[in-house]
């Protein structure tokens, strides 16, 4: 097959832009190949964003001050699910590339998650989109303690 995928659009914003799979055009063309889609850069962040929540160990995304305020705009009706938070992608022409701020479970083997991780994202994101995923670079930025969210749901409880 002979698509092509370019890049459209861009901007400061991360969703902003969009790649497109061209096809070939004409009466000749098989009738799949006909026309241009386009996949904006925020629908491969979320396949990322999804495919790395579904793996074992992973407890959470979004580093520090991001997860904090992640946290604070899902209880808020409307917020959204910050399905992309921890999620930054670049998308070219015919290749993505991913970077993805974890938190893991303790006592997990993080280079097994960080395995499984990209293997699952790889495989989502060249299967849902037919970009080539050349790399999925992951910063863990946290351990979660089974402690911590006993502790979290104490405060919460809390008449002040």
């Amino acid at each position: 097959m002979t698509d092509n995928i370019t890049s459209v659009g861009g901007g400061s914003r991360p969703d902003t832009g969009v790649s497109a799979l061209k096809g070939r055009t004409g009466a000749g063309a098989p009738a799949e190949t006909r026309g241009k889609t386009t996949i904006a850069d925020g629908v491969v962040a979320k396949i990322a964003g999804m495919a790395t929540r579904e793996v074992p160990g992973i407890h959470s995304m979004g580093a520090g001050m991001a997860r904090a305020f992640g946290a604070m705009r899902e209880r808020v009706p409307g917020g959204g699910g910050g399905v992309t938070r921890g999620v930054k992608v670049e998308v070219g022409e015919r290749q993505a590339a991913v970077d993805l701020d974890v938190v893991v479970e303790y006592g997990v083997s993080i280079v097994d998650v960080a395995g499984g991780v990209r293997t699952n994202v790889i495989s989502a994101l060249e299967r849902m989109t037919g970009l080539e995923v050349v790399e999925v670079n992951i910063a863990v930025d946290d351990v979660h303690l089974p402690d911590e969210e006993e502790e979290a749901a104490r405060d919460e409880g809390r008449v002040r």
